[in-house]
């Protein structure tokens, strides 16, 4: 359980990355709490009722409860544990993006493993934050996601930062040999991949259907012998497909 009096991270705070934060909002930041443990959620809700500008509106013991009341209560914020009974924080990640697409995703983790971290990003999470937070970090991560920021506990940005230097290195290694033609419609695919929009959003924008959404994603990873969204993404960047400011 977090310090909910004393005690910021020996490291400093979160990392951010995104948008600087907006104007005042007008309304409180509506905030679901996942966590398998009663008396955690009890405690945070305690905290987060202190902040003026954040609600508390509900809270889940597990991810299929999760899912569930992020349907019916359309949260801005969800902060979710990862490990948990029935359904795991990240497994629900997806379908929480599926009923509450506005909803933004903080996993509040005791789990530092990297796997974790990297399976969080790809379904969807906005934030990765580890327990040993203080109070006011809590607070403070909520408003800057709300506000179009990602947040990452400083260790686990460590990671994350090692782990896109191993995929660069392993890109810079393939574009020895002669780089794979993508069609037209392709690179637009690849290029909102890489801006984070899911097959959903995607269709949407290019008025096609999921299903060829996601054909396009799979011919995309076939052809540039890419494992995953986020070595696509890694890729856009390298090869200037997609500027990242």
């Amino acid at each position: 359980m977090p310090d909910f009096e004393h005690g910021a991270t020996g490291d400093g705070g979160p990392a951010q990355y995104g948008e600087s934060p907006g104007p005042a909002r007008a309304e409180p930041i509506r905030v679901l709490v996942v966590d398998d443990h009663a008396l955690f959620r009890r405690g945070l809700e305690i905290v987060l009722a202190q902040e003026e500008d954040i609600q508390v509106i509900g809270e889940a013991g597990d991810g299929a409860e999760a899912v569930e009341k992020a349907a019916d209560l359309l949260p801005d914020i969800v902060l979710m544990d990862v490990r948990m009974p029935r359904r795991g924080g990240i497994e629900a990640c997806t379908s929480i993006k599926e009923v509450a697409p506005s909803a933004k995703i903080i996993m509040l983790t005791i789990s530092d493993e990297e796997a974790d971290l990297y399976e969080a990003i790809k379904a969807g999470a906005t934030g990765y934050l580890l327990k040993e937070i203080s109070t006011d970090e809590v607070a403070t991560a909520i408003r800057a996601v709300a506000d179009g920021q990602s947040q990452i506990s400083p260790s686990m940005a460590s990671k994350l930062l090692t782990e896109f230097k191993s995929m660069i290195q392993r890109t810079d290694e393939k574009r020895l040999l002669p780089a794979p033609k993508l069609t037209d419609r392709e690179l637009e695919v690849l290029k909102l991949v890489a801006t984070g929009l899911n097959n959903r959003d995607i269709a949407k924008q290019l008025f096609i259907s999921e299903n060829t959404v996601k054909n396009h994603v799979r011919n995309i990873l076939e052809k540039l012998q890419l494992h995953s969204r986020m070595e696509a993404v890694v890729y856009a960047m390298r090869e200037k497909i997609l500027e990242i400011r």
